[in-house]
């Protein structure tokens, strides 16, 4: 065994696991409950810790640990919290209480497994972001999405079956993909040697995968194997399309997860897995990459705009928003990938904001769609508040959380190619047309007989979304410190 203490990286896996199946044994729905909202809490409170000891020299056996698993094939279980998956890590430890608090008054039938479920979920998110061995982050990569599958298909809406099939389907051939590549790379890595003396012909770590010895026709069939399966997680055009329905069809917390969290795995995977291992082919294809991103958020923007659907609007609004990451990180420039990894966590908090907004309002009303809706600002006028400080930090205003990681992006984007930045900002105009439609559709004009009757929120709505917009101008005015989290992860991903 190469590590012998129970480090960070560790508490933030084995905690919402072991609370997870203490879940299913639970007796009442209550009780599973106030489990999953107290455990969240504790797997925040050791995330938070973990920010005070970021200095990987000085603090390197708190922020890793390495056991023997299958050493005889090179493999073990390495994981740690480095600057690539810090705010990452965090982000999934600090949207669960938020998720669980905003949604406390939710009755879920078969409450144990939906909480136990959604906590293995929240354990195999961070071991996505924690690995540093493929085997073990590719164990970790399907770990997330099982729990994810029967939530949709167990919690979800009157086509749930065929929807949740199809987002089955896409991602179980994107990993299959990335299994044969993950295999292959496997077979052209230098022989490992353990500390006991044993040793493997080959190995599963990180550092021995972005040494493999291949050719430059391998690593650009390689790339596109390892890059289909990040993109549809993420997901990006033209792999999009099973994310939609998906998010119109499951249960609106599961759909935060999905849409907060779980897309940035395919934008981790390039960071952490893509560029780090065929930077030679990242160079060599980041154009094409770039322009699909592209079309992407002009194709959701547009799409977004014609929505009456509040679901799908917020759905096709999270498509634009990482598509722009995407083509922000494939620009290679130093700006463009410092706004895409900050704004992976601003992106994380908005989206999930806005995903309690829409859960309210249809919980009030029971209808979704926009034209169905109006006057909630006289009816709900703390909603209303919330509501627009978290829509106008979804379209970066200035003083708001989104606003330096996207000013960043374009930065970037612009020293790569200035009309790609400029194709992609009429986005940004189509995000601002469709943002403002929707919040006067929906909080102006004169109430009717599906908004007359709506109150306003509960304490824990309340509380949930306060918190929410207080991340948000704190980290719009004061960026820095997300900044610092990331700065070192730069020159593994930063080619050009």
């Amino acid at each position: 065994m190469l590590g012998t203490y129970i480090t960070f990286p560790e508490l933030l896996i084995w905690l919402p696991l072991l609370l997870g199946i203490i879940s299913f044994f639970t007796s009442t729905g209550k009780a599973a409950k106030n489990l999953a909202l107290a455990g969240s809490f504790l797997v925040l409170a050791v995330s938070v810790t973990t920010l005070f000891y970021t200095d990987i020299q000085a603090h390197h056996k708190y922020n890793n640990v390495n056991y023997y698993w299958l050493k005889y094939i090179g493999n073990s279980f390495n994981i740690g919290i480095d600057s690539t998956g810090r705010l990452l890590s965090f982000l999934t430890a600090l949207a669960f209480p938020l998720i669980f608090l905003g949604t406390y008054r939710h009755d879920m039938k078969n409450a144990p497994a939906y909480f136990g479920l959604m906590l293995l979920a929240q354990a195999g998110l961070m071991g996505v972001f924690l690995a540093k061995d493929a085997l073990v982050f590719y164990f970790f990569w399907e770990l997330a999405l099982i729990p994810v599958y029967f939530l949709c298909s167990q919690w979800g809406g009157e086509k749930r079956i065929p929807v949740t099939f199809k987002f089955f389907v896409y991602t179980f051939v994107g990993s299959l993909l990335m299994l044969i590549g993950i295999l292959y790379v496997y077979q052209h890595t230098a022989a490992r040697v353990f500390e006991d003396g044993t040793s493997s012909a080959h190995s599963f770590a990180l550092a021995h995968f972005m040494n493999a010895q291949l050719t430059a026709t391998e690593q650009n069939c390689l790339f596109w194997l390892f890059f289909v399966a990040f993109a549809i997680k993420m997901p990006i055009f033209p792999f999009h399309t099973w994310q939609p329905d998906t998010y119109d069809q499951s249960p609106t917390p599961v759909t935060m997860v999905l849409s907060g969290i779980m897309v940035k795995m395919g934008l981790f995977g390039v960071i952490r897995w893509l560029i780090p291992i065929f930077p030679e082919a990242a160079d060599k294809f980041d154009s094409i990459i770039i322009f699909f991103s592209i079309t992407g958020i002009l194709y959701a923007s547009a799409i977004a705009w014609m929505q009456d659907n509040l679901k799908k609007l917020v759905a096709y609004s999270s498509i634009a928003h990482i598509g722009l990451m995407c083509a922000a990180l494939f620009t290679g420039r130093e700006m463009g990938v410092q706004g895409m990894m900050i704004q992976m966590f601003t992106h994380g908090v908005n989206i999930i904001g806005l995903w309690l907004v829409v859960d309210m309002i249809e919980r009030k009303t029971g209808v979704r769609q926009i034209s169905q809706l109006g006057g909630l600002a006289s009816r709900a006028p703390f909603l209303t508040i919330m509501l627009v400080v978290v829509a106008l930090a979804n379209i970066a205003l200035p003083l708001t959380n989104a606003f330096p990681g996207e000013f960043l992006m374009f930065a970037g984007l612009f020293q790569f190619n200035t009309w790609y930045a400029v194709t992609a900002g009429i986005g940004i105009i189509l995000s601002a047309v469709y943002t403002l439609n929707m919040i006067q559709k929906i909080f102006y004009g004169e109430t009717n007989t599906v908004t007359s009757t709506v109150g306003d929120i509960s304490w824990n709505e309340k509380l949930t979304l306060a918190v929410i917009v207080l991340i948000i101008f704190i980290t719009g005015v004061y960026p820095q410190p997300l900044i610092d989290l990331t700065r070192d992860a730069l020159p593994m991903i930063v080619t050009k």
